[in-house]
């Protein structure tokens, strides 16, 4: 199981950490055990002073692929959720002023909460889903996948070009503004259309 991540993929994001419009979709990785474990509480690093969260719509892979058309992405998965890529922003900062690979600022154990996952049927579009972050029950993100610059089913045929998909496998599909730091004791929700799918609590 691999969990790619799509960078950039909100315009005011972009603007919000004054970031390049890219051309194409951003891309990097976390591996499995980036996933916090079910109940745990997300321990903030000792590396790093700055932790954010970022809640993303996360899709789960259903089946094998490799070079998906956009027209036959949909097909790929049937489950949808909210996540967080938790990011060492300070980190991240010093990483890409140097040009080095982010790993260390992303892909960190705990960094990826995965909500439960619901069945995409339920939704008339996955192209117009509304999703929420509450932290200490205020709303701190929120979006729509309308808003997204590149939608699932493009996410999915432009990863596949250069990862076969697997059955299993996490697609973050980008966060919205609205990114800001973590700090003990917050506890931290996220919904998509109104649904609770996760809940934590930070250390």
């Amino acid at each position: 199981m691999k969990i790619i991540c799509i960078g950039r993929n909100y315009t005011n994001h972009i603007e919000e950490l004054q970031n390049e419009r890219p051309t194409e979709p951003v891309v990097f990785m976390k591996p499995d055990s980036a996933v916090l474990l079910k109940q745990h509480p997300f321990v903030i690093p000792e590396f790093s002073e700055e932790v954010h969260h970022e809640i993303e719509i996360i899709v789960k892979i259903s089946k094998v692929g490799k070079y998906i058309e956009p027209k036959f992405a949909h097909k790929y998965y049937d489950e949808i959720s909210v996540g967080i890529d938790f990011t060492a922003r300070d980190l991240q900062d010093k990483l890409k002023a140097k040009g080095l690979p982010w790993e260390k600022a992303k892909a960190f154990d705990g960094s990826a909460v995965i909500g439960e996952f619901v069945l995409k049927n339920q939704f008339s579009s996955v192209e117009n889903i509304t999703f929420e972050l509450k932290k200490n029950n205020e709303t701190v993100q929120m979006s729509n996948s309308s808003l997204m610059l590149w939608k699932i089913d493009e996410l999915i045929s432009y990863v596949s070009r250069f990862f076969t998909l697997k059955i299993g496998d996490i697609i973050f599909t980008g966060t919205p503004e609205g990114v800001a730091a973590v700090k003990p004791e917050d506890v931290l929700e996220g919904f998509l259309e109104g649904q609770q799918l996760f809940r934590i609590q930070v250390k």
